[in-house]
């Protein structure tokens, strides 16, 4: 069993920054890849990003790239998402999740462990 927490939410004005953290616990989560998923009221939950263990790759919703950048620290056990240039539609809970198979899939059916979720929220 792995545990995941995510911190670093909060409240931000349009254009600002914000990092989330993504600390696993457990079971180590050695060989899995890790994802950014992110639900807005009223919205199903959809992929943000995702990293494979090893760094070779990482993946972007339409959406945040070029704003957005996903990181690991293995060592540490945590994942980050930088968010840069934040806009109001990125207003959601992020949730961060743990995926096995090391597949980084923006489908969220291949990752077996979640977080509680941080709330972000982007003012106008």
């Amino acid at each position: 069993q792995v545990q995941l927490v995510e911190s670093g939410g909060g409240l931000v004005q349009a254009g600002g920054s914000l990092r989330l953290s993504c600390l696993a616990s457990g079971r180590t989560f050695s060989g899995y890849a890790m994802g950014w998923f992110r639900q807005a009221p009223g919205k199903g939950r959809e992929f943000v990003s995702a990293i494979r263990w090893n760094r070779s790759r990482t993946y972007y919703a339409d959406s945040v790239k070029g704003r957005f950048t996903i990181s690991r620290d293995n060592a540490k056990n945590t994942v980050y998402l930088q968010m840069n240039s934040l806009k109001p539609e990125d207003t959601a809970v992020y949730y961060c999740a743990a995926d096995p198979d090391d597949a980084a899939s923006i489908n969220q059916r291949y990752y077996d462990y979640w977080g509680q979720g941080t709330q972000v929220t982007v003012s106008s």
